[in-house]
C-alpha cells in the first residue's frame, strides 16, 4: 500500500523568486546517509515511524515544529524524500522498495522494475519537490545545515579544515569542475565508501562527507 499524501500539508509557493531558490537548495537530504545505514544491517522490512524512532535515538533528528501535526508531516516529508532519493542513488545495482509500513533494500531487481517505479511517480515527485514541505527556502536550507551537523557530529567528521582545493583534489576533480559534475561526485563517491556497504571505508567516508560540506557551499 503506497504512503498517501498527508491530509495536513503546507501551502505552496506562489513566489516565482521563491521557487526558484527551492530549485538550488544545497546540497542533499543529510538523512539518505543514517537511513542507508540502518537499512543495510538489517535484512528485516522497516516502516517510516520505525525509522524515524531510530533516528530521533540516535540525535540525528530534532523536533522541526511546534505544532505537533506539522512537526509529524514535516518528519515524514524528510523521510520520504531521503528514502526516494536513497532509491535512485542505488540503482541499478539495488533496489530500495519504498512503501509507508514496507521499506528494504532488495540486491536482486524485481523483474518488473519499470513498473513498480512507475506507480509510485506520483508519490515520488510529491515528496522530492521542497515545495511541498515549507513556504521558505531559508528555513529549509538552515534546517539541512543542522541535520548535516548533526551527522557529522555522529560519524566525527570535521568540516571546517579543509580547503576548496583540497575538497575538489577528494572528489578527483579539478577548478573546471561544474555544480553538476560535484554534485554527481559526491553520490558517487559517498555510496562508494559508505562504511555500511561492501567494501566501504569510514575514513574515507568521513573525509567525503568534510569535501562534501565545503563545496556545497560554493553551489
Amino acid at each position: 500500500m503506497l504512503l498517501a499524501k498527508p491530509a495536513f500539508t503546507e501551502p505552496r509557493l506562489t513566489d516565482a523568486s521563491q521557487q526558484e531558490k527551492l530549485c538550488h537548495i544545497k546540497g542533499d537530504n543529510p538523512l539518505i546517509w543514517p537511513l542507508l545505514s540502518l537499512l543495510q544491517a538489517s535484512n528485516q522490512s522497516w516502516k517510516v515511524h520505525h525509522l524515524a524512532a531510530e533516528l530521533q535515538a540516535k540525535g540525528l533528528m530534532q523536533d522541526l515544529d511546534n505544532n505537533p501535526e506539522k512537526a509529524l508531516f514535516k518528519r515524514n516529508f524528510l523521510l520520504m524524500n531521503a528514502l526516494f532519493n536513497l532509491q535512485s542513488i542505488l540503482l541499478p545495482n539495488s533496489y530500495l522498495h519504498v512503501k509507508a509500513m514496507e521499506i528494504q533494500i532488495f540486491r536482486i531487481l524485481p523483474s518488473n522494475l519499470d513498473q513498480q517505479l512507475s506507480t509510485d511517480d506520483a508519490l515520488r515527485d510529491y515528496y522530492l519537490d521542497w515545495g511541498n514541505y515549507d513556504t521558505c527556502p531559508n528555513v529549509i536550507q538552515e534546517m539541512l545545515a543542522s541535520f548535516w551537523s548533526r551527522y557529522e557530529d555522529y560519524i566525527g567528521a570535521n568540516p571546517t579544515d579543509m580547503h576548496h582545493c583540497r575538497a575538489l583534489s577528494v572528489f578527483e576533480l579539478n577548478e573546471e569542475a561544474t555544480d553538476k559534475d560535484i554534485s554527481k561526485q559526491w553520490r558517487r563517491l559517498a555510496l562508494k565508501w559508505h562504511p555500511d556497504r561492501e567494501g566501504g571505508d569510514a575514513i574515507k567516508f568521513k573525509q567525503v562527507c568534510e569535501a562534501w560540506q565545503t563545496l556545497r557551499r560554493n553551489l
